[in-house]
């Protein structure tokens, strides 16, 4: 059975958005597939379980928002980070590029990048490009947000370095989870639309080969459990025979128990010369530990972040004895200043789904966002509150990051953010509220305080940043409509 072309990816367990409106594939979409690909064409070979579970049911939190955040940018993010070169080789000199032309790309590879709709490399691509495609082959670890173009990057070098005439694996990849290796794998597809000698295999559970078969994909992407078992037990693939073995999201990876071990495990049976790519979002100890055992000599690539700001954001509190009383005080808000669209951070689902059943009973369209909706359904809610089919979004944590939406000129914290301790989250708070403030516009953020412990973690969070929250009196029209000057 062939996947028809507009179905790029499956991640949902049903029920979903794709899956209910097209009632041939429910019964077959309660288990995730497994995908062999030829470059241009994707083929259902078999349906595997974990446990009795949908793969996707078992999804980390991380991974979920790294598969949100590839799911709902449609492309590069306008990255204004500084990008910081560490040579293993001070004296080498330092290449970068500025058209893909200058890489000499094969020309079935050149035309595939530019009908992935890249004109010309990314920040990140203008430097690891060279590096990734250097002769002899460089080892790189790389920080790289969603957006950046770093999966086109590796994948362009993956595509590079095989030799479509040798029938046997060149080139392993390995993600956390099997839908983050589908998203990769998409991009294999689109890259090497025109080259359809180089063919792709998934190594995942479920993905049953016959004992004693050999591999003839010169591409393996997978996790880290089942490319173990194909490396080592099983032998469908010689290891010394991998050209290029790239990690894809490091802090991702080393969050799920296991795969950081399963990983090293691949990473010996590799020959010395093998190119070792290695990429993570965020470096903190852990990730960089597990990246210098992966990675020998390696070039290194980090983006010096900006940092969010509370400049551009002006912060409110509203004193509050009830949930009834925050909700009286967000109409009182909504009554005397124009919103475009605004989002409204709640602590739980079942306080997410009250507001939002409170909020459409007054007229208002709302969208609702939390943690227990599969990914894909999180996504089509995001772009439809970005193409402002919906003027206020509700949501719990699971937004908190990485949306960007113009139109989002207030945000309001229902319940403050704290830990599972019960102390202050700056960070999530500084991302919440940095979700208003964008683009250089002033935004406007309102906090609900409804005990001594809420104003506790509220003056907590005043000290942490230094920034003064002043106190806002819905129930007096004038005061609200002057912090919307």
């Amino acid at each position: 059975m062939t996947l028809p072309q507009f179905v790029p990816y499956r991640v949902l367990a049903c029920p979903c958005l794709y899956h209910s409106k097209h009632s041939s594939f429910k019964q077959l979409c309660k288990l995730p597939y497994v995908f062999s690909l030829q470059i241009g064409s994707l083929q259902i070979k078999d349906k595997p379980e974990e446990n009795g579970k949908c793969v996707c049911a078992t999804l980390k939190d991380k991974a979920a928002q790294s598969l949100l955040n590839k799911l709902i940018r449609n492309n590069l993010v306008n990255n204004t980070n500084q990008v910081e070169v560490l040579q293993k080789d001070p004296n080498s000199p330092l290449y970068s590029v500025k058209s893909f032309e200058e890489l000499r790309l094969k020309p079935q590879l050149l035309q595939g990048v530019y009908g992935m709709g890249f004109n010309r490399p990314s920040k990140i691509q203008e430097t690891a490009l060279p590096m990734m495609l250097a002769e002899p082959p460089q080892n790189l670890i790389a920080q790289s947000q969603s957006g950046t173009g770093k999966t086109a990057a590796f994948v362009l070098a993956m595509l590079s370095h095989v030799d479509p005439n040798n029938r046997f694996p060149q080139c392993l990849c390995v993600s956390p989870t099997y839908e983050l290796a589908l998203q990769t794998g998409k991009v294999i597809e689109q890259m090497g639309k025109h080259y359809p000698e180089v063919k792709l295999v998934y190594a995942i559970r479920g993905n049953k080969l016959q004992r004693g078969m050999k591999l003839q994909e010169q591409i393996v992407i997978g996790t880290p459990g089942t490319m173990l078992d194909w490396c080592g037990k099983f032998k469908f693939i010689d290891p010394k025979k991998i050209k290029v073995f790239v990690l894809d999201e490091a802090d991702v990876m080393i969050a799920t128990q296991g795969h950081q071990d399963q990983s090293i495990r691949i990473q010996r049976m590799l020959p010395k010369n093998c190119q070792m790519l290695l990429f993570s979002a965020t470096f903190e100890e852990t990730v960089w530990n597990f990246a210098q055992r992966i990675v020998p000599d390696p070039n290194i690539i980090k983006l010096k972040r900006e940092e969010e700001t509370l400049d551009t954001i002006k912060q409110y509190y509203v004193l509050c004895n009830s949930r009834e009383e925050k909700f009286h005080a967000l109409c009182n808000i909504y009554g005397a200043i124009t919103i475009a669209q605004a989002m409204i951070f709640c602590h739980t689902r079942k306080t997410a789904g009250w507001l939002a059943g409170e909020l459409s009973r007054e007229g208002h369209q709302v969208a609702l966002l939390s943690g227990e909706m599969q990914v894909e359904q999180r996504a089509a809610v995001i772009d439809r509150f970005r193409d402002g089919k919906e003027k206020v979004l509700v949501t719990t944590n699971v937004c908190a990051r990485g949306i960007d939406v113009e139109q989002v000129s207030v945000v309001i914290n229902f319940d403050l953010p704290v830990d599972k301790d019960g102390n202050p989250d700056n960070e999530t708070y500084l991302h919440r509220i940095g979700r208003t403030g964008r683009f250089g516009k002033r935004g406007l953020a309102i906090n609900m305080v409804d005990s001594k412990m809420s104003m506790n973690i509220l003056n907590r969070i005043q000290e942490h940043f230094s920034k003064k929250i002043e106190k806002l009196d819905t129930d007096d029209l004038d005061e609200i409509e002057k912090i919307a000057s």
